[in-house]
């Protein structure tokens, strides 16, 4: 069984989670390490987080900004678990700031700006932690 951990050095990582067919649906994503796990920020109500509800099996293999991924890369194999506890999240959002130092300003920083100049809530993060 291959380590996901070397997969924390990847600038962006394709993320498969499944649907209740069985489909699988993959989406780009930062992720950081924490201890033996990788972690990865996403908003509560994201289609990853509904369908880690039904199926906590995920892929991951390294890929580009928007998802590509090169040819015959395997993914690897792991479990995801939703952490909802703000301690969780709050240490998911540290390791990503950590990892992604000035990206993750930048783009949660004017996420943050649209939310606010169009008057709505600020997005609620659940915390993946995947083994």
């Amino acid at each position: 069984m291959t380590s996901l951990l070397p997969l924390a050095d990847a600038r962006f990582v394709s993320l498969t989670t499944f649907r209740r067919s069985g489909e699988p649906v993959s989406t780009p994503v930062w992720v950081g390490r924490d201890g033996g796990s990788l972690v990865v920020l996403t908003p509560a109500d994201s289609g990853k987080v509904k369908r880690l509800r039904h199926d906590p099996r995920v892929e991951i293999r390294p890929c580009g900004r928007f998802g590509a991924v090169a040819d015959r890369v395997e993914p690897v194999a792991g479990t995801a678990e939703l952490r909802e506890d703000p301690d969780d999240v709050e240490r998911a959002r540290a390791t990503i700031r950590r990892t992604y130092p000035l990206e993750s300003r930048l783009v949660l920083g004017i996420e943050r700006l649209v939310e606010r100049l169009r008057r709505r809530p600020r997005t609620e993060r659940l915390a993946l932690l995947i083994t």
